[in-house]
């Protein structure tokens, strides 16, 4: 026993012992450590990391937002540890946090960024921590039904009258804090105002007696508003818009307006856009489709130095993006980030007399590619981008010159080889979209699972060289120009699909084995890609791509049939970073074989399933939740009885809650006519991030937010 004992001690004394590196190095190791480990655990082992831990460059910034073990009693202990080292506190999207939780934020008195996002508070506990934060100058809050600005106290005020950064999310008609704060500079508004009561009746787009004070934005610099569908949003914005209206900030430099759908110009968003042409340069431009089509808004307004356009689902022609925009590529290098998504007509000279089918103009594509040579973020996705056969103009040979490239989002019908197109033309059985269940007898593509056979094989592709160009992209969407989500938002279950493009009918198994090229990649999007034959390219994605940490894959190959079912698992068993997984797609099993490959991703925390006529196990599912032990949110929509989906959801939250305080659960009836009123229950974190189907490239400026 003693030679043993003597054994470990001299191997102890060759390895290498941690406390032994220098300051700077563990404190570097324990900046990726979440702030309650390092508070609650690292610091009480040992006295070096006990004085490292509090060290200010880690309890300067406490980020709270995707800690899903933290509870109450943590966020307790840990604002009575380091309250006061405290500058900025990010507990956004901690919906499972009780509202009495923020009474301890009240311990942070030197707090500048504070954003509670996402987490219950009253309009009371509200004034009561505000009074007592005066250096705070930045603030996110959600504005829920019953909040009653008469309840601020006078020092509540005095500190949002010190604000110069709100982000407010609206659940009601309401100014919310806004007037309160005087000395804004960027404001950010959420509007997720439903057009129904939970009791159904109409909700009015006009605010509550006593909430007439003016907005003051006579210092503001950013303005940005999203809103979900519904008319009371688009209501509620007008009269935050109003004021703006009168008198236009002069530093203002970013005026965003994100709105679905119809949102019509009036004569007061009219007068405000000219005054802005008259008196405002910008950097960051975006507005209603209204408000641009048929205009000549975008000739008159004047820009600096700008780094964010968005011109989504407008019928700007790629004639007008050159001359009016464009500028002859003056001033565009600074331009990071362009969404051009929907935007039909964007890569033609004009659009009067053109179908959204025809070929691009590459030419227009060059200027734009040379003009805005450092982009890092651009969508040209929800439209027919076709290439012609012209040798060295395709979309993809282009794309590939813009080096700094991080995320991208393309239509499938975009990157198809026209000279295969031209060779193999599509047959007429494989043009008409199949019903669902019927049977289609296909003769399984030879694919080679080799990388270097692969490249061999496709080196003549245009989408493989731009997968091989793109090295440092982190972000891939490839979505079909006609699919929507059979689950949209605010409306019962889409139940018909579009049929993909002609164009799209190529797009298959390889095109998917070549963005395995990309090794940086962290989150992809797959969507409609009909010529999916074996899902052999995601093997390859799983096997290449180990920063995976996000994947959504919808509607691939036959719609009657998974076929990819057994590479998908295949793939699974590689992805050790994935942390979320969104599937829809018709008649999909998810069983014990699906869960049991997908208990391979441990580090998996939200998974969403839609399925049209899709089933379930549900002892594979309650296995699988007791082994992804990270697991915290668990949304299956599929065809399975309402009996069925409450009994399992039941199940779940009863077994695994208390160890698991973010845990979320939804599982219903796809088709069910109450699906919209399950969803409204959805934290909007999940509901944003994963579970609605939308393309998120260059959805909205970069470092918007904090």
């Amino acid at each position: 026993p003693q030679e043993i004992v003597s054994g470990e001690s001299e191997e102890e004394n060759n390895g290498v012992n941690l406390m032994e590196f220098s300051d700077e190095i563990l404190l570097h190791i324990l900046s990726y450590v979440p702030c309650t480990d390092l508070v609650l655990n690292v610091r009480r082992t040992c006295r070096k990391l006990a004085m490292l831990c509090l060290d200010k460059s880690l309890t300067h910034t406490v980020l709270l937002q995707k800690d899903y073990k933290v509870n109450k009693d943590k966020v307790k202990q840990l604002m009575r540890d380091i309250g006061k080292e405290i500058h900025q506190l990010n507990m956004a999207g901690c919906y499972w946090l009780p509202s009495s939780t923020i009474d301890h934020v009240t311990r942070c008195k030197n707090l500048v960024k504070l954003n509670l996002s996402g987490c219950h508070v009253t309009s009371l506990r509200l004034s009561k921590m505000l009074s007592t934060l005066q250096h705070l100058r930045s603030l996110a809050i959600d504005v829920n039904p019953g909040f009653d600005a008469s309840q601020l106290s006078s020092e509540c005020k005095a500190t949002l009258s010190r604000v110069s950064e709100l982000k407010q999310t609206l659940y009601t008609p309401s100014y919310g804090v806004v007037p309160c704060c005087t000395s804004l500079e960027k404001l950010l508004l959420y509007f997720e105002i439903l057009d129904r009561s939970r009791e159904g009746f109409m909700l009015s787009g006009q605010l509550m007696v006593g909430e007439s004070n003016v907005p003051h934005y006579q210092n503001l610099r950013v303005f940005y508003a999203r809103l979900a569908p519904g008319y009371v949003n688009q209501e509620v914005v007008r009269l935050y818009l109003a004021v703006l209206s009168d008198r236009t900030p002069e530093n203002l430099h970013a005026f965003l307006i994100s709105a679905p759908g119809s949102f019509a110009e009036t004569g007061a968003t009219k007068n405000l856009l000219d005054s802005m042409a008259r008196n405002v340069r910008l950097d960051a431009l975006q507005l209603p489709k209204a408000w641009i089509n048929g205009s000549g808004l975008l000739q008159h307004l004047k820009f600096n130095n700008p780094f964010y356009f968005s011109f989504s689902r407008c019928t700007l022609s790629g004639g007008h993006l050159i001359q009016r925009v464009i500028n002859g590529g003056k001033d565009l290098k600074s331009l990071t980030s362009l969404n051009l998504s929907g935007c039909i007509h964007c890569l033609a000279p004009e659009s009067l007399f053109r179908k959204a089918e025809d070929d691009i103009d590459s030419s227009i594509l060059e200027s734009l590619v040379v003009s805005c040579c450092n982009l890092r973020h651009l969508n040209l996705s929800a439209a027919h981008h076709h290439s012609s056969e012209s040798i060295g103009n395709h979309l993809c040979q282009l794309l590939s010159r813009l080096k700094h490239l991080l995320s991208l989002a393309l239509p499938v019908c975009s990157i198809t080889d026209v000279a295969a197109n031209v060779e193999k033309p599509p047959s007429a059985s494989n043009l008409v979209p199949q019903p669902f269940g019927r049977k289609v007898r296909v003769g399984i593509q030879t694919y080679p699972r080799n990388l270097a056979d692969q490249a061999n094989q496709k080196i003549e592709s245009v989408f493989w060289a731009l997968m091989g160009s793109l090295r440092f992209l982190e972000t891939l969407e490839i979505i079909g120009s006609s699919f929507s989500s059979a689950m949209p938002r605010n409306e019962p279950a889409i139940r018909n699909s579009l049929p993909p493009c002609v164009r799209a009918q190529s797009v298959g198994d390889s095109e998917v084995a070549a963005i395995s090229q990309l090794t940086y990649l962290q989150s992809l999007t797959l969507a409609q890609l009909p010529n999916i034959l074996t899902g052999s390219g995601l093997i390859n994605i799983g096997l290449q791509c180990q920063h995976l940490r996000t994947l959504s894959l919808a509607n691939l190959g036959m719609l009657g049939k998974v076929v990819y079912m057994s590479a998908l698992m295949d793939m699974l068993k590689h992805c050790k970073c994935l942390r979320d997984l969104r599937l829809e797609q018709p008649y999909f099993c998810a069983g014990a074989q699906f869960f049991q490959a997908l208990s391979h991703c441990s580090a998996l925390q939200r998974l969403c399933i839609v399925s049209r006529s899709g089933t379930l196990q549900s002892d594979a599912v309650m296995s699988f939740m007791a082994n992804c032990l990270e697991v915290i949110m668990c949304h299956m929509f599929m065809g399975e009885s309402l009996t069925v989906c409450k009994n399992l959801q039941q199940s779940i939250v009863r077994s695994f809650q208390a160890d698991r305080p973010a845990l979320n659960v939804v599982i219903f009836p796809l088709l069910h006519e109450d699906l919209t009123e399950v969803i409204r229950d959805v934290p909007m974190r999940h509901l944003d991030e994963i579970t609605l189907f939308k393309s998120r490239v260059a959805e909205e400026p970069p470092n918007l937010w904090w």
